[in-house]
């Protein structure tokens, strides 16, 4: 004789099931896009001093080594070249250019699932960095990155679902034509994943035979223009107050070729920009302030995030110190001044000065990437993988990353407070009728998954636990999960007519 199931026990086994059955994007936790903002480190008076100093800075100062193209562009909008040859920026010039800005951008993937909505608080998370060397865990050392290197970790980020984006995090230092760099990663970035990607150009000719692998990639010139999943990341200043002039020349030509970009201002604090964090925060305003005149000289409206990347500097050594308390003020503080504009923005976050993968890497990933969330900085760009202050990435540390920046985004999500979660009702059930604790409770076992996250890697077992399971190390399944990833062919690898057209036009480093 059957023994009869309680009704009890289906309704657990069904909600059981149901938890663990795939969330969709509107019931997770977490997810692209959260509003941040609540991190507030500078008040309003604050930030129009911000303001007014960098328009100050451009007005009197300006910026010097506009390429001839730039200076044209820049005085046709109202700029000013000084006998000293310095572009200066009267504010009415600046004031007209933030009035056409691009105010809303939508950065997309190959695939739409992915596409990144910027304005407002709206946080995402992504890869960045251009490393020279790789991590090697195992070894404990470092060695030269390569194209098998880069093509691997936008694999692996393809299946994190925390990293939202790839930035090109390393250099191709087995390619030693600095244009077949180029063309290779976006090769190694686009046949790994279908998430927005970010790379930089070299030299200006080389953004050309860019757009033709990225029209094959797409479909056509058309379909890329309508749709651009690459945007270029452009270091269009050299600190202090310079134009770099080739910088700039590939800006133009990318933004003729229908290509988001980056205004990226990296100065050095204490080096290259002012040491104090208000001060580094005013030069970079003013270079990226530079930049907005600049894109809308060349295109009214362009798509362009405003890039305030200034750096910590250990003031003893001379040391970058990107995993620094400092460095996630001024990220944070910048973070502020985008939304100052109502311009989509872009700085640092997750950086580690650890060489390896190991507490002082999780204490200075943490830090940065929960107070640049918390303010609401549209793109953290390196915020996970990073070591060695942007010298190294390690590809379980990218792994470990998606954890930590889930962790992040909870913080970002903050609190809801409202009659449902308030939970007075389930108070009075529990403490007045029922066992007199919420274990296994409707109410409980219902946001089990809407309201918590739970780590992928992150150990919570007991000590006995532990110990039972043979002590399971992090690094081990970090590495355990990559080797997985990596064992299986790319989702995001193109058709193989397409393929093969691409190697012929171009030399692909990489094997088919």
């Amino acid at each position: 004789m059957t023994a009869p199931v309680s009704r009890r026990a289906g309704g657990r086994a069904a909600r059981k099931a149901s938890r663990e059955a795939p969330l969709s994007d509107t019931e997770r936790p977490i997810r692209p896009g959260m509003e941040g903002g609540t991190y507030k480190p500078l008040n309003q008076a604050d930030m129009d001093r911000i303001h007014n100093a960098a328009l100050e800075a451009l007005e009197t100062i300006g910026l010097a080594d506009a390429p001839e193209s730039g200076v044209a562009y820049l005085t046709g909008a109202g700029a000013i070249q000084g006998e000293d040859g310095r572009i200066r920026f009267p504010r009415a010039v600046v004031e007209d250019a933030l009035a056409k800005a691009c105010k809303k951008i939508t950065l997309h993937g190959r695939d739409p699932r992915h596409d990144m909505e910027l304005w407002g608080s709206r946080v995402h998370y992504g890869t960045a960095g251009a490393a020279v060397h790789m991590v090697d865990v195992n070894g404990r050392e470092y060695r030269d990155s390569t194209v098998q290197d880069l093509h691997d970790a936008a694999r692996i980020c393809d299946q994190l679902d925390n990293i939202h984006f790839v930035q090109r995090p390393m250099v191709c230092r087995d390619i030693a034509d600095n244009r077949e760099m180029d063309l290779n990663t976006i090769y190694a970035c686009c046949s790994g994943t279908t998430k927005h990607i970010g790379t930089s150009f070299t030299e200006p000719g080389y953004v050309a035979p860019a757009l033709e692998m990225l029209h094959m990639i797409a479909g056509g010139e058309d379909a890329w223009r309508a749709r651009p999943f690459l945007s270029n990341s452009n270091c269009f200043v050299v600190p202090p107050m310079k134009f770099a002039t080739e910088a700039c020349e590939v800006m133009e030509r990318c933004i003729d070729g229908g290509m988001p970009v980056l205004l990226l201002s990296a100065g050095m604090a204490g080096a290259t920009a002012p040491s104090t964090i208000a001060g580094a925060i005013v030069q970079a305003t003013a270079e990226c302030l530079a930049g907005i005149v600049y894109v809308n000289a060349v295109k009214p409206g362009h798509p362009a995030i405003f890039g305030t990347w200034p750096f910590g500097l250990d003031l003893r050594s001379g040391a970058m110190t990107g995993g620094s308390g400092e460095q996630a003020l001024l990220s944070s503080g910048c973070a502020q001044m985008h939304k100052y504009y109502g311009l989509p923005g872009g700085a640092v976050g997750g950086i580690t000065d650890a060489k390896l993968p190991d507490m002082q890497a999780g204490w200075e990933a943490m830090c940065s990437n929960v107070m640049a969330g918390l303010s609401g900085l549209n793109m953290v760009y390196e915020a996970a993988g990073m070591h060695a202050s942007l010298l190294g990435f390690c590809h379980e540390s990218l792994i470990l990353g998606d954890d930590l920046i889930g962790h992040a985004m909870r913080c970002v999500r903050g609190i809801e407070v409202n009659d449902v979660t308030m939970a007075l009702d389930q108070i009075a059930e529990v403490c007045i009728d029922g066992p007199g604790h919420y274990l296994g409770t409707d109410q409980t076992l219902l946001r089990m998954q809407s309201d918590y996250v739970y780590p992928a890697l992150g150990n919570r077992m007991s000590p006995k636990e532990w110990n039972e399971n043979e002590k399971p190390d992090l690094i081990a399944n970090a590495i355990e999960r990559k080797e997985r990833i990596l064992s299986e062919r790319s989702a995001a690898r193109f058709d193989p007519m397409l393929d093969a057209e691409i190697r012929k036009a171009f030399n692909i480093h990489l094997s088919a």
